[in-house]
């Protein structure tokens, strides 16, 4: 529960909301009195007007000439901030009796652990994480404060390294003695598997948000607030760096580098050794290349 004024001094605003108390975040179809929505366009914002919702966030400049509109740069931010701040559930410290926490595993405040979760021997967590049902933490994973881990996750596990003997054929395993280091406010999807160092580290740094079902191989650095979508794979010694965007299915060789605020479009493919530079630019295809070279490789074949 919150007042629309608490709301609005969180969001910097000075206007005139009314004494409403929120409730509750909804969608515009499912607004009521006791609700906050928000509104990215104008036709958005007329179905908010039109609704009976108790507080609006609306773009700036919007125009809106009602006092339950509090304008904002970036309307789908603020509604997020607000949830943090009033709704999302306490983090409370919890550990379900049927999870195996071993000897010496360090558990930071307000931790939450769920069922069935296997935390190895020697394993840290800072303060306020939450590990959900069913996640497995092997020896030497280090994460930060407030790191969300979503069901059936696996972490630094051994990677996936051999050495063939050129005589006999035979692969033989590879140390992968390494550590996997996970930064603060990071969040790692169900079923998603992060790989230990072979003989190093593998990091994944401040912010990162990795979706479901993502492989993550050894050695590979995650830079800060990178976000990646389902069903991508990383290979070993791969640096990701800050800020770059991974949609869903991309793929990604070994030694290669995705340049920092680059944005790899979904099915896009990285060679191994590959290095994708350039803020805010788009790469797409297999292999990936800029995204207006991809659409005239894509012209040219259709004309063909």
């Amino acid at each position: 529960m919150a007042k629309a004024k608490e709301i609005a001094a969180l969001l910097g605003s000075t206007t005139g909301v009314p004494e409403t108390k929120i409730a509750r975040l909804a969608s515009i179809d499912d607004a009521t009195a006791d609700a906050v929505v928000f509104a990215t366009d104008k036709a958005a914002l007329a179905l908010a007007l039109g609704s009976t919702a108790g507080l609006i966030l609306a773009s700036a400049g919007s125009g809106a000439e009602d006092a339950r509109v509090i304008e904002t740069a970036a309307p789908r931010l603020a509604f997020a901030r607000v949830y943090q701040a009033f709704f999302a559930p306490a983090r409370l410290g919890y550990v379900h009796p049927t999870a195996i926490v071993e000897q010496g595993v360090t558990i930071g405040e307000r931790c939450w652990i769920g069922p069935y979760a296997v935390l190895s021997s020697g394993v840290s967590l800072g303060s306020e994480c939450r590990i959900e049902a069913g996640v497995t933490i092997y020896p030497g994973t280090t994460l930060g404060d407030r790191v969300t881990v979503k069901a059936g996750a696996v972490l630094g596990s051994t990677g996936f390294g051999f050495a063939r003997d050129a005589a006999t054929g035979e692969y033989i395993g590879f140390p992968q003695v390494g550590t996997l280091a996970i930064e603060d406010d990071v969040e790692i999807g169900a079923n998603t598997t992060i790989d230990r160092g072979a003989l190093g580290e593998t990091r994944i740094c401040k912010g990162a948000k990795i979706d479901n079902l993502v492989h993550i191989a050894h050695n590979c650095r995650i830079g800060r607030n990178v976000v990646i979508a389902a069903q991508t794979g990383i290979s070993g010694s791969s640096v990701v760096e800050d800020g770059a965007i991974l949609g869903g299915q991309v793929g990604i060789g070994e030694h290669a580098t995705v340049g920092a605020g680059v944005i790899l479009g979904g099915g896009a493919g990285v060679l191994s050794g590959k290095k994708m530079r350039g803020p805010g630019e788009v790469f797409w295809g297999r292999p990936a290349r800029p995204l207006k070279e991809y659409l005239r490789d894509l012209a040219r074949l259709k004309h063909r």
